[in-house]
């Protein structure tokens, strides 16, 4: 599937490994299947939540493969590339194109910080690089080097650089991103925002850890949004905003695998040195899933 534009729910899918180091390729298919059973719009592995900071290359290939046998085109496949190293992730977003993904969620890591120029020449090799549309993603909360809104704009002059995911806590930030890049890239929302504010300045979906276990009510709350039910929307985004925040109180990857436990899924603890969600995170999170029907 070559989707001539992304929208919707793209729920940031976990990446179950086993003790032996082991991709659980029928735990992550069958998550798959059920996800685009639900109706969300796209497939992202490989972002925050699959822990893509704590995963070997071989791994990473196998959790990609994994998803895009598992999609069958029938939604588009966006996999994440993160390097620090503008070689390295030039090398990743052709390997994940090469194996049929329908676009590239681009990220930078850094251990030295790295000034404007160098984020930008950064993203923009990945950008031609492939032919896929890339959605930029940054999450300032845990990336040593941010995209400014100076270099976001820039970027979106590169062609194929079309979306962006912002993790930023801050919405004026996004009706920033939105004025300044003047229709050339759209913009989703992460479970840093409130998915339906973001609909409303103009965004076209959210790409987040929490639709992995709550899809339905995900799709149901984009859909109310399309067609610009607000009151309705509020209605149904208020308990999930509970969810939000009970990921936003303990680690995002053990609430997301730790809520997907309580649903059936062997998709097993965070990879170490991460620590498995708390007696009291798993509380939490059951009493969130409980209260919008997800359990």
């Amino acid at each position: 599937m070559k989707p001539e534009k992304l929208h919707g729910v793209f729920p940031y899918l976990v990446s179950p490994i086993d003790d032996l180091g082991k991709v659980k390729d029928e735990v992550l298919a069958r998550l798959c299947d059920d996800l685009i059973g639900a109706g969300v719009h796209g497939l992202t592995p490989l972002g925050s939540t699959g822990e893509f900071a704590y995963l070997s290359r071989a791994q990473k290939r196998r959790v990609v493969e994994v998803v895009i046998e598992a999609a069958a085109g029938r939604v588009p496949v966006v996999a994440g590339v993160a390097s620090t190293t503008t070689a390295d992730a030039v090398d990743q977003a052709r390997e994940w194109e090469r194996l049929g993904c329908d676009g590239i969620l681009a990220v930078l890591e850094a251990y030295f910080p790295v000034g404007d120029d160098g984020v930008y020449a950064y993203f923009r090799a990945i950008g031609e690089a492939v032919s896929a549309p890339v959605v930029l993603y940054t999450n300032p909360s845990f990336q040593r080097s941010d995209l400014s809104v100076p270099v976001i704009e820039r970027l979106s002059h590169v062609p194929n650089i079309r979306y962006i995911k912002d993790a930023s806590v801050n919405t004026g930030r996004l009706l920033s991103i939105i004025s300044r890049v003047e229709g050339r890239m759209q913009v989703f929302a992460a479970s840093s925002h409130i998915p339906a504010c973001v609909m409303l300045i103009g965004g076209v979906g959210w790409m987040a850890g929490p639709a992995c276990v709550a899809p339905r009510a995900s799709v149901e709350l984009y859909e109310l949004c399309r067609r610009g039910d607000w009151q309705a929307a509020m209605d149904r985004q208020r308990p999930l905003w509970a969810l939000n925040q009970a990921f936003a109180r303990h680690n995002l990857a053990a609430c997301i695998k730790g809520g997907l436990e309580l649903q059936g899924y062997a998709v097993g603890a965070p990879l170490p040195p991460q620590a498995p969600l708390s007696a009291e995170g798993v509380e939490d999170v059951r009493r969130a899933l409980t209260a919008i029907g997800a359990l």
